[in-house]
């Protein structure tokens, strides 16, 4: 299992994923979806922080042992703008080949964000190919509570010298 989660250490380390791009004025002209995405990200904010995280090995569940899948429980504290704890589970697999991995987690944060008390889902897929990682962060739609409802967004993670950091793009309605 350490072997599993060194080796998918790795897939935190990224730039930050944005969830909307641009669009050219043509584009806003003819696209009513184009004129909803260029109003979400002119209300993008950017929050930053760190934050501590455990994760605890977890026994298959039963009848799946044979699949040998990593199964661990997520414990994370964030601090900064976004006051939170969360709790979560990840599922992870390894590839045949040194470098390659993948893992899947689901995790419900609850606190405040730059002081709007609630909760939101992050889903996270993550991917390394022979140490190329790749993570996206997505927060699950219609997933917000209270003065979070209908939050949207990404967010990154970046492991520097041991510390967990965040860079979370999101918006509110």
């Amino acid at each position: 299992m350490k072997t599993i989660l060194s080796r998918l250490s790795g897939i935190a380390v990224i730039s930050t994923i944005c969830l909307y791009t641009g669009a050219s004025q043509a584009q806003t002209a003819a696209s009513p979806s184009t004129i909803v995405k260029e109003q979400r990200m002119q209300h993008m904010q950017q929050v930053n922080g760190k934050f501590e995280v455990k994760l605890s090995p977890q026994a298959a569940a039963p009848g799946i042992e044979a699949a040998k899948l990593g199964r661990m429980t997520i414990d994370k504290q964030f601090h900064g703008e976004l006051q939170a704890h969360s709790q979560g589970e990840m599922m992870s697999a390894m590839g045949e080949v040194k470098g390659s991995a993948g893992y899947v987690a689901i995790e419900r944060v609850t606190g405040t964000l730059l002081g709007k008390k609630g909760s939101f889902v992050l889903m996270h897929t993550g991917l390394m190919n022979r140490g190329q990682p790749q993570l996206t962060i997505q927060v699950v739609p219609d997933s917000g509570t209270d003065e979070l409802t209908g939050i949207s967004g990404t967010m990154a993670i970046d492991i520097k010298e041991g510390q967990h950091f965040y860079s979370f793009d999101f918006s509110l309605p």
